[in-house]
């Protein structure tokens, strides 16, 4: 969702200040994500940290509702947010290699009849540019939707950009994929994603809508200024972000996407190819002006699903998902198949990413101030 976010400079620089790499004293680990998740004011924070593929360590601590004092558990169902399209992006990958899709062909030629045929993307009619738009394009922001249409002064749906020449990030773009595989290929994603996904990596606590039995452990968020929301019931898959999961759950997964589990090795390198350079400053407020020469030189670039970058230990990847309440990241680094990934309670997680990040993984150089454009200050504690 397009928000404000908080800046993590003064903090992240005060917080990292004691936080050399842990990962191989756990225990620490723990010790230091509870020193920052009490300094960052975070109510509850659920983390796993993978090496060499596998999970090795997940940690739950604070609350999922601060007012009735539920702890948060490893198998407290939290939204994943925008993970969610890392997750899709997997699911989208095994279609290619199933040979039903493929990432370059135009959209057209897997829907039934013209996009803005269908309600839902008439506002599309008149402007041709629509037929060019690929599989690819969607699934690495490039295909000049904005993040949503609600965020237009109209209401409408529109191209801000010809499609293909610039990265501007679009959940329209997401959900415009789930509707080409659903109409076009007659596939149910949430569903599909359940039994290829969820399923055989043992994510019990994981589904792309509602499930009545998440109610008895279930995370609820806190707002900037710790005002309480409740866990929303999700009724309706959204690609761009609708997974509800546990750490437990994400973790599987992340140590499947890192190892290129359930992918064969083409469409497991898809994920992390340089699909498309970026040259926003910044992720957020989506950009059509301007850039960041430093981009260039850590190679930051869109994958499928992800967002790929050259730091100190390689190629890494990694994803971001956050709304008002509710903030996360994983991050990997292909070179020993590691990982960590967090998810939050809170409005305000990124507080605490880079040193959790650092103290996990060691220097990643994850590009925190394209994927949190600080727009205001945070007092260091």
């Amino acid at each position: 969702m397009l928000r404000k976010f908080a800046s993590i400079a003064s903090l992240a620089l005060c917080l990292a200040a004691a936080s050399p790499a842990l990962s191989a004293d756990y225990k620490a680990l723990d010790a230091e994500a509870a020193r920052l998740m009490a300094v960052g004011k975070i109510p509850g924070l659920a983390y796993a940290v993978i090496e060499q593929g596998k999970v090795v360590h997940v940690s739950a601590q604070g609350w999922r509702n601060v007012e009735r004092k539920a702890p948060l558990t490893p198998d407290t169902v939290m939204y994943a947010a925008s993970i969610t399209k890392a997750a899709f992006g997997q699911y989208v990958l095994m279609l290619v290699d199933d040979g039903k899709l493929d990432l370059d062909t135009p959209i057209k030629a897997y829907l039934p009849k013209p996009l803005p045929d269908y309600d839902a993307y008439k506002d599309l009619a008149g402007d041709p540019r629509w037929a060019t738009i690929t599989p690819r394009m969607l699934m690495t922001h490039t295909a000049g939707f904005p993040n949503f249409r609600w965020l237009n002064a109209d209401g409408k749906l529109d191209i801000k950009t010809d499609p293909g020449t610039r990265y501007i990030y679009s959940g329209e773009g997401l959900n415009l994929m789930q509707f080409v595989i659903e109409q076009g290929l007659g596939l149910k994603v949430g569903d599909e994603m359940d039994r290829r996904i969820f399923q055989p990596l043992g994510m019990t606590r994981s589904a792309m809508s509602w499930r009545p039995d998440f109610r008895p452990d279930l995370a609820d968020g806190y707002h900037a200024d710790g005002k309480f929301e409740e866990h929303d019931e999700r009724s309706s898959v959204k690609a761009a972000g609708s997974l509800d999961t546990t750490i437990s759950d994400l973790s599987k997964l992340a140590a499947a996407m890192v190892s290129g589990r359930g992918l064969s090795p083409k469409a497991a390198a898809e994920r992390t190819r340089a699909s498309f350079p970026i040259v926003n400053a910044h992720q957020f407020p989506p950009s059509l002006t301007g850039g960041d020469p430093d981009n260039a030189r850590i190679g930051l670039a869109a994958g499928v699903g992800v967002v790929v970058f050259d730091g100190p230990q390689g190629h890494a990847f990694f994803k971001g998902g956050h709304n008002d309440i509710t903030d996360n990241t994983l991050v990997c680094v292909e070179r020993g198949r590691r990982c960590i990934v967090i998810l939050t309670n809170s409005g305000v997680g990124q507080r605490i990413f880079p040193p959790l990040v650092e103290a996990a993984l060691g220097k990643t150089g994850m590009p925190w101030a394209w994927e949190y454009n600080p727009v205001r200050p945070v007092a260091a504690p």
